[in-house]
This record gives structure tokens, C-alpha cells and sequence, in this order.
């Protein structure tokens, strides 16, 4: 594991935030079986460590009106760092894509985008994304239901927390 050792009232502590994100410390303390005093340090201490990379709001695309979510699977054309570094660099640049993962197998990537219709998924496509440099192929699949978003690591699995 890298990192920090963490023990279970850390992953307890983690796995309550993760879940419930504006609990006052002295309810975390309570839920993790500790006093405040303690409750906050592990707590200090896990986000100087870097273990909690931040606390953020779960914000429900359809309730903003963005309406459509596509999963587009990108094969590059080569392999080179150049052409990597270059679609890196686009990539986090476009704001339709709000995850981006480096694949094994067929395709290169796989990015989440977001969007508020068809019509925004195509100027996307074909606007910025068949547009960039060093893209030979994509695939898109659209998400017809969420049925399951846990928004949540496992930790569980981590030590029986």
C-alpha cells in the first residue's frame, strides 16, 4: 500500500467522509468511536498526507441541465510521448470530459464526457476531439440510466473496516 499506514478508525474516517462530506468533527468523532480532540489530528493528518485529496459537492448532471453522458474510447495513432503529452494536454483542456483513463487492450483511452445534448456531444466530436491531432479512432457508447454511482472507494476491503 503506498501512502500513509492507515489503521481501521482511519478507514472508518475515510469511508463516513466519503459518504458525508459535511459532518461536523464532532459527529465523525462519535460515528469513529473517538473524542474530538483525537478526531480532528487523524483527520489533520490524513489531508496533509494527501489521503484526502479534497471535499467537493455531488452535483446531479440532470438537475443542471446535462443531459447526456457518453462513455468515447480513443485509439491514438501512434504512441510516441509527443502525440501522449499532446492529447494529454487537449484533453484536460476540454471541459465536456470530466474523467480520462489510460487503457490496456484495443483503444488508448477512455473519457467520460458530459454534455447538455446531442447536438453539444457532436460539436465535441467533431470540433475537438476528431480535431486533435494524433487521433485515429473513437467509439462512443451514451449512458441510458445510472444504475450504480457509489461516488465512493471500497475500504472495506482494505483491513474488514
Amino acid at each position: 500500500m503506498a501512502g500513509i499506514p492507515l489503521d481501521r478508525t482511519d478507514l472508518r474516517m475515510l469511508d463516513v467522509l466519503q459518504r458525508e462530506g459535511r459532518i461536523t468533527n464532532a459527529e465523525l468523532a462519535a460515528r469513529v468511536n473517538l473524542s474530538p480532540s483525537p478526531c480532528l489530528r487523524r483527520l489533520q493528518r490524513l489531508e496533509a498526507a494527501g489521503v484526502i485529496a479534497g471535499y467537493a459537492a455531488q452535483v446531479d448532471p440532470q438537475a443542471v441541465g446535462l443531459g447526456l453522458q457518453a462513455f468515447v474510447r480513443v485509439q491514438l495513432t501512434q504512441h510516441d510521448s509527443a502525440t501522449i503529452e499532446t492529447f494529454v494536454q487537449r484533453v484536460n483542456a476540454w471541459d465536456e470530459v470530466v474523467d480520462c483513463y489510460a487503457l490496456t487492450g484495443d483503444m488508448d483511452y477512455l473519457l467520460h464526457v458530459v454534455v447538455a445534448d446531442l447536438d453539444h456531444f457532436s460539436r465535441f466530436l467533431l470540433d475537438k476531439l476528431l480535431n486533435a491531432s494524433g487521433v485515429a479512432d473513437v467509439n462512443s457508447s451514451f449512458v441510458l440510466r445510472t444504475v450504480k454511482h457509489a461516488g465512493a472507494l471500497p475500504l472495506a476491503q482494505l483491513a474488514g473496516a
